[in-house]
């Protein structure tokens, strides 16, 4: 037992380790120096005497972009040579492809190599720059290979430059250099022979790339000699080898590439480059123009200001675009996979009706055991097909009467026809029984040939016949009655074999014989409860017989004898018959087949309910392993890690309304109407009968809760896997006709609790537990009634236990716990320290009790998913895909699809849905084939347990660099040669956020993520041993399309800062007035292409081509209009937004941390101080320099240059302010109102004025709120801090020009005008610092002296003013150009003030804490003493620099930017239709699905509030 404990021990540690700790190549040494037993007095159980910090181990994760040209130097090494190039090719003489035979220009095109081995010694000096802190943990070996790395790389850049210049001395033409290859090697050129020497380790790299299979047993070989060869190329580890696909899946991915490659360098060079040179060309010869301003490098040579501002933004674009080009390929790539795939071959009710007949075949074919395949009928999978519509019963997606269609015959009733489900045969009795009535004597041939043209009718006709005499004869007790029965039967029987049908019998009266058939029926479905009822079953029998007997049938006078003898008949009835279930449903089927009229096509009607039929239907289609039986499949596991969430919905929380006088209850009630009448009828409550729904909150409770993103949803979809395995079981021992004495039941639930688990991590379930919060209390309650509820059901949890020490005091110790049942304790294991505060929180919490999964396989599944029992029954097909290759390995971690179940709410959840969608869908299909790069995204992945519990398991937690913690068990897979494969006959659903807010909270945690991502050590190493084309893979899906996003609104600033320059120094009137050009069109054709992306028509078009694969075309089209009449441009630009944002900020400053988005029902209304704290940074702000800009180029352009020029210029970059501005207000619900536009304004005049932000929250007050915005810089490194400090430099530009353009300067150009400038900004702000001394001295006892102070404040600001209008001539026009101009200069200000101050810390304050602090010498002191010197240092920088002067001056701003913001608000809620407007734009999906969002917005109460009955 203690030898287990400590292994268990071990293990914990290994899971809860830190990165860069445990790695193969030490594992060894440590063992050794612990031994065995352990010694506990070893150096690895004592780390406190440790002063330093520890070395890194390999790699170091350095906050900086460079990380992305390191990780994949390849890549932006052959875009450079690539433009490179072009760039030749297109400047030589011709300007085409074919010029680069010319031997001068392959002369030039040569120099690529010196390019190549520059960009590869830039590369070599990163790994030695970024590594260097890891330098004292690493090998010799290794350290040695960097340097020599190094040093050839410095070689490499003299050798090549050196040997280039001496070929220019002796030109040699292409032709020429061939024939010099074969004929005279020796007089070949020196910079030749040195490519070739260049190009030997790149020519064996791709000979080892054609050979996949050699080069893996290479870089997995312990061989000395291929260890030496191999150290050059890769370090040794035990990573990140043999990573190589088999040549099939290399040939797919490669070709995918070779295209989109081929093709976006031909746009690039026959669109953005060669459209560029000849004006390029005719600038350079130009005279440099004439300046408007004070040129700081008048003597700059051949305009080169002017060519850099014009190619800036194009060579931005070109490193952009192939995102562009990804998102097309990969569209078209997965359309076309999909439907070789069948994915939408069944997608309506129509196309389900016609393949049904041939799911029982496809059924047999994948889910039963091949040696039992030929025994099987199609009763197998009627067994499943009912089990599916009873679970949809039970989730009330259809009614009682829509089961009963769906429903096929439970058990064989020896009938000579298939009875498929009555939905099959709607309105084909009623049709035949109108043919007969019309039909002619002696027409009989006829008539039978008419109904035999419909199979399913002449079927139908059939089953109704048999039904009803198999029916009647069991109901009947009597010997005579069943006499006359059969005598009946052999009439007709004797009719149709003779072909005298409609000379035996009167076809008109047909329809009086179904009518009293079907009353006879109706009467037999509800169940006799008195003599009464039983009375009536009798007279409509004795009904029926007459009326067959004596009007039906023309000769059946005879078979009743007499009136008397007619009322003895019939009279004995076995009314046992209609209380047993089978005879009910015997009935039920038979009262369908002959009512159903046509509307039965449409069953059922609930539109969640058409997509799971229609998808398990199709998916039978689907290629899938074969299933075997239950007993022989392998065993798996669930693993749902839960925080504090809602499990169930209390009745407060479900009447409780919000500020929109809606409560929960009732929008779900408008939002589900159909499922919410069915869930009434479920339960026997009159809808009309108010008390009685009341008295059913415990069942109203449930139905809301599975209807939100709680966990007694997921507990209930996941142990659906249970109940399939159950069902399965049962059908396996049925099929091998074993007695097991009537336990087939027990022994189907004991096998499939040894194949399943579930185990839900409630990580506060102990706290919970002991709290006394209500709440909390509440949710203990609940998860202990799930366990109840559901007896499989574990909960792991952290336990906390203070325990005494010998000295007395008192220590904790820290347990995982399982418990099940009653808060039944099964095992507990002591812990090391508590988890959650090792790593972040929810990978931790899925660390400790991933110990007590079992079985083979592992599905990890979040908090708010679900699962359907359809699905369900697949999970052995998916499972027995570990035991299939799929390219050169089996799978480790199983793909699957998910359906996003929130995309009703409104039109930004049916965005994100689509999003989603799209993504798990049509993006993951072309990752994971063929492009070979598909991870883990936090989906319901199937994970080999094994395979990963062995590596490290499913979970990195390290503190903010595994924020994303999904995709690392996708990278730790892969880089340890496992298999990632994406499976689409499957699928779970999956909630995601609905709101605004929510969805930007979503998008930034995200991008963090992904920022985090770019720093990591995975992510270097895939990037480096993935092959080139499973390299740009891995780039654009993943990292890459986060920097592209942020290239992309890079891309809008350059453009538009180089169109700055032009226009304020002048040289733009020089362009475009010179007679010799006539126009600049190539310039804004090559920038066409960055609109796409800001358009978010990237995000549109894998939608389109799924929603078209799964609902047609002709529904995608409709839903791609929709989409953009909602405004879905605006959406994914304003998230272009955000992902720029958040990527950029952590990758300098880092702050990356797990953001909440909630999981709210009702969309409410953000109040616009709420919007404005969340958006300013990193919308507003951005968007407002935009404006700045464009409004600047229109101001001082319009002059010279057209305006349709302009608008064809900045359209895209209009549109893009417009979303960045007002997005968030337009999808935000009752914006327009006006009483809220009131409240909004009130609230957010209030924050603002709100002074003082110690000890107030952000939410508060606005000076909380300004210096929490600023914590980031407070991390940020000197690197990150002086870029910052650089790139805000930028906003001095706009007052260098402008005020060379005032009307008062009178055209001088000094450089004392700028100064002059300078000093206007002085008074300003000496104005403001004087008022904010007053304010501080004299504002509590001295009101008047303030009162006076600010009017001679103002008087003297005034008197300024007049002498310049009066003695300066200072144009009106001129103030408000002023106002342009120093608004950036005073944000400028403001960013200095921001940064000055944390770089001031780390430059001057840390350095001078090491020098003082002697309890740390090493500098790593985060001691008491340290941070007093932090504390007084900073007290004293905030009394003696101008900080209240700066934070006034912000206020200012802030009010500023906000008032612009509001000012379009509050003048459009001033029109009523406006809100009606937003209203339809945002709650359009809802409804079409019967949703009155007009009344739920406006608060009217209706039968939705229920109160709890104690």
């Amino acid at each position: 037992m203690n030898n287990s404990g400590n292994l268990i021990f071990l293990f914990l540690i290994y899971l809860f380790r830190p990165t860069q700790y445990f790695l193969p190549c030490r594992s060894e040494k440590c063992f050794m120096k612990l031994g065995w037993p352990w010694d506990l007095s070893a150096d690895f159980f004592h780390q406190e005497g440790r002063s330093a910090r520890k070395p890194k181990t390999n790699f170091v994760e350095v906050r900086t972009f460079l990380h992305l040209f390191r990780s994949f130097n390849r890549m932006w090494i052959f875009f450079i040579l690539a433009f490179q190039v072009m760039l030749i090719v297109s400047w030589s003489s011709s300007g085409s492809l074919s010029g680069i035979a010319d031997a001068t220009v392959f002369r030039s095109v040569l120099s690529v190599f010196i390019t190549a081995a520059l960009l590869n010694f830039i590369k070599v000096t990163l790994d030695i720059l970024l590594t260097f802190k890891a330098w004292g943990n690493m090998e010799w070996t290794q350290i040695l290979r960097y340097l020599l790395k190094f040093f050839v790389g410095i070689a490499w850049i003299i050798i090549l430059p050196v040997t280039y210049s001496s070929s220019i001395k002796s030109p040699s033409g292409a032709g020429k250099l061939l024939n010099s290859l074969t004929r005279n090697w020796y007089n070949q050129s020196v910079y030749n022979f040195a490519i070739v020497i260049y190009m030997i380790p790149n020519i064996l790299a791709a000979l080892l790339f054609l050979l996949p299979q050699l080069q893996n047993i290479m870089e997995r070989s312990n061989w000395r000699a291929v260890i030496l060869l191999m150290w050059w190329i890769q370090p040794r580890l035990y990573v990140a080898r043999g990573m190589h696909e088999d040549i099939l899946s290399i040939f797919k991915y490669v070709f995918f590439w070779v295209v989109l490659l081929t093709s976006k360098l031909a746009f690039s060079f026959y669109v953005e480059i060669s459209p560029m040179i000849e004006p390029t060309k005719f600038i350079l010869d130009q005279v440099v123009g004439n300046y408007e301003w004070h040129e700081i490098f008048p003597f700059l040579p051949h305009n080169l200001g002017v060519v850099i501002t014009i190619w800036a933004p194009i060579v931005l674009v070109y490193f952009m675009d192939t995102q562009i080009w990804y998102a097309i390929f990969s569209t078209v790539f997965g359309g076309v996979s999909g439907a070789l795939s069948h994915v939408g071959e069944i997608r309506t009710l129509g196309m389900l009706r016609v393949r049904f007949k041939s799911m029982p075949d496809a059924f047999r074919k994948c889910h039963v055991a091949a040696h039992k395949e030929q025994a099987l009928d199609v009763r197998s999978f009627f067994c499943v097909w009912n089990s599916f519509i009873n679970s949809l019963r039970e989730e009330d997606f259809i009614s009682d009467r829509e089961k009963d269609m769906l429903m096929a015959p439970s058990s064989s009733s020896n009938l000579p026809v298939v009875p498929w489900p009555p939905f099959l045969l709607a309105s084909k009795v009623p049709t035949a029984l109108h043919m007969a009535m019309s039909s002619k004597e002696g027409d009989e041939h006829e008539l039978i040939e008419k109904i035999k043209l419909d199979k399913d009718r002449y079927n139908a006709v059939i089953e109704c016949y048999e039904s009803l005499k198999i029916i009647v004869v069991c109901l009947l007790l009597d010997y005579n009655d069943k006499r006359i029965v059969h005598d009946i039967d052999k009439i007709v029987r004797n009719s149709m074999q003779n072909n005298t049908l409609l000379d035996d019998f009167e076809m008109a009266e047909i329809g009086k014989v179904s009518n009293t058939l079907a009353k006879l029926l109706q009467l037999l479905k509800s169940e006799p409860t008195d003599d009464t009822t039983e009375r009536k079953i009798v007279n409509a029998l004795q009904d029926f017989m007459e009326i067959t007997t004596r009007d039906f049938m023309k000769d059946g006078h005879g078979i009743l004898k007499d009136e008397n003898e007619r009322k003895q008949s019939f009279t004995n009835l076995n009314m046992n018959v209609t209380k047993d279930a089978f005879w009910r449903e015997q009935f039920v089927r038979l009262h369908l087949l002959l009512t159903m009229k046509d509307s039965a096509m449409d069953v059922p009607t609930n539109l969640d309910a058409r997509r799971r039929i229609t998808f398990f239907a199709n998916s039978l289609f689907m290629k899938m392993p074969r299933a075997p039986q239950v007993h022989d499949m392998i065993s798996f596991s669930v693993l749902t890690p839960y925080y504090n969430e809602e499990v169930l919905y209390s009745s407060h929380q479900l009447n409780r309304k919000n500020e929109d006088g809606i409560s929960i209850l009732f929008y779900l009630q408008k939002i589900y109407p159909d499922e919410w009448k069915n869930f009434l009828q479920r339960i026997g409550v009159d809808p009309d009968n108010e008390e009685e729904v009341k008295g059913c909150m415990d069942d109203i409770r449930i139905w809301a809760s599975y209807r939100g993103q709680t966990l007694a949803r997921t507990v209930r979809g996941m142990m659906y896997y249970r109940r399939a395995l159950e069902v399965q079981c049962y059908e396996d021992m049925k099929s091998e006709q074993a007695d097991l004495g009537g336990d087939e039941s027990a022994r189907s639930k004991a096998i499939a609790d040894i194949k399943f688990t579930y185990v839900v991590a409630c990580q506060l379930y102990g706290m919970h537990k002991a709290s006394k919060d209500s709440r909390e209390r509440g949710l203990y309650e609940n998860i202990l009634n799930l366990m109840l509820t559901y007896p499989a059901l574990r909960i792991a949890y952290i336990d906390e236990k203070e325990v005494p020490l010998p000295n007395g005091k008192m220590k904790k110790h820290y347990y995982s716990v399982l418990v099940k049942g009653d808060d039944e304790e099964i095992y507990r294991i002591k812990l090391p320290g508590k988890p959650t505060e090792v790593g972040e929180g929810k990978p931790n919490n899925q660390n400790h009790a991933i110990i007590f999964t079992r079985g083979e396989a592992l599905q990890a599944i979040d908090m708010n998913q679900d699962n359907y029992l359809e699905e369900a029954f697949k999970m052995r097909n998916l499972l027995e895909e570990f035991l299939i290759k799929h390219g050169k390995s089996k799978p480790t971690i199983l793909g699957v699809r998910e359906h996003i179940f929130t995309g009703s709410v409104s039109s930004l959840a049916w965005f994100m849905s689509n999003q989603e969608t799209s993504f798990v869908t049509i993006g993951q299909r072309v990752l994971a084939n063929p492009l070979k790069v598909r991870f883990h995204y936090g989906h319901p992945d199937v994970f080999d347990r094994i395979f990963h519990i062995t590596r490290g398991g499913i979970s990195k937690a390290s503190k903010v660099i595994n924020l994303s913690e999904d995709i690392f068990a996708g990278f730790n897979s892969t880089l340890r040669q496992g298999n990632v494969t994406h499976h689409e006959y499957i699928q779970l659903g999956k909630g995601r956020d609905v709101g605004m807010n929510q969805i930007s909270n979503f998008e930034a945690k995200v991008a963090n993520g992904n920022g985090e991502q770019t720093l990591c050590r995975d992510v270097y190493r895939l990037g480096h041993r993935f092959d080139f084309y499973r390299m740009l893979s891995m780039y654009f899906t993943t990292v890459g399309f986060y920097f592209n996003s942020m290239v992309a609104v890079l891309t809008v600033y350059v453009f538009l800062y180089g169109r700055l320059y032009l226009v304020l120094s002048g040289l733009e009137k020089s362009i475009l007035q010179d007679p010799r050009i006539k126009n600049i069109k190539p310039f804004e054709n090559a920038l066409a292409t960055q609109s796409v992306f800001q358009l978010g028509t990237l995000l549109i078009l894998p939608m389109i081509m799924e929603v078209g694969l799964e609902k047609g075309f002709g529904k995608a089209l409709a839903e791609f209009i929709i989409m953009q009449l909602q405004l879905a441009p605006m959406f994914f630009t304003f998230h272009l937004g955000t992902k720029t944002h958040y990527y950029g900020r952590t990758i300098l400053h880092g702050g990356a941390k797990y953001r909440g988005t909630g999981r709210g029902f009702v969309v409410r209304h953000a109040k616009f101080a709420e919007n404005y704290r969340m958006y300013s940074r990193s919308h507003f702000v951005k968007a407002l320099e935009l404006l700045i800009l464009l409004v600047v180029y229109l101001a001082y352009g319009s002059s010279y240059r057209s305006s349709s020029l302009y608008v064809y210029v900045t359209i895209s970059m209009w549109f893009l302010v417009f979303c960045w501005l007002f997005a968030p207000f337009i999808f935000n619900p009752s914006c327009f109102e006006w009483h809220k536009t009131v409240d909004d304004w009130t609230d957010w005049w209030k924050w603002m004025s709100n002074r003082g932000g110690i000890g107030l929250a952000p939410e508060q007050s606005w000076e909380a709120w300004w210096v929490s915005e600023h914590e980031h810089l407070k991390n940020g490194t000197i690197r990150s801090l002086l870029l910052e400090l650089v790139l805000s430099l930028r906003l001095l530009i706009y007052q260098y020009g402008i005020v060379y353009h005032l009307h008062i300067v009178h055209e001088n150009k000094s450089f004392m005008i700028y100064a002059l400038s300078w000093l206007v900004i002085g008074i300003v702000l000496v104005s403001l610092k004087v008022v904010s001394l007053g304010r501080e001295k004299f504002v509590t006892k001295f009101q008047l002296v303030f009162r006076i102070l600010k009017g001679i404040v103002f008087l003297v600001l005034i008197g300024l003013m007049v002498v310049l209008f009066v003695g300066f001539d200072l144009a009106v026009s001129d103030v408000g150009a002023s106002v342009l101009a120093f608004i950036p200069t005073g944000w400028f200000i403001l960013l200095m003030a921001q940064v000055c101050g944390p770089l001031f810390r780390r430059l001057v304050i840390e350095p001078l804490g090491v020098l003082c602090c002697s309890c740390c010498p090493g500098g790593a002191c985060r001691g008491p003493c340290c941070a007093k010197l932090r504390q007084r240092s900073g007290a004293v920088l905030r009394k003696i620099g101008p900080w209240d002067s700066i934070q006034e001056m912000a206020r200012m701003y802030e009010y500023t930017m906000g008032i612009l913001i509001f000012l379009p608000i509050a003048v459009l809620s001033w029109f009523p239709f406006m809100s009606e407007f937003q209203t339809r734009l945002l709650f359009n999906q809802a409804f079409s699905r019967g949703l009155q969002i007009s009344r739920i917005l406006a608060g009217q109460d209706g039968r939705g509030t229920i109160t709890k009955r104690e």
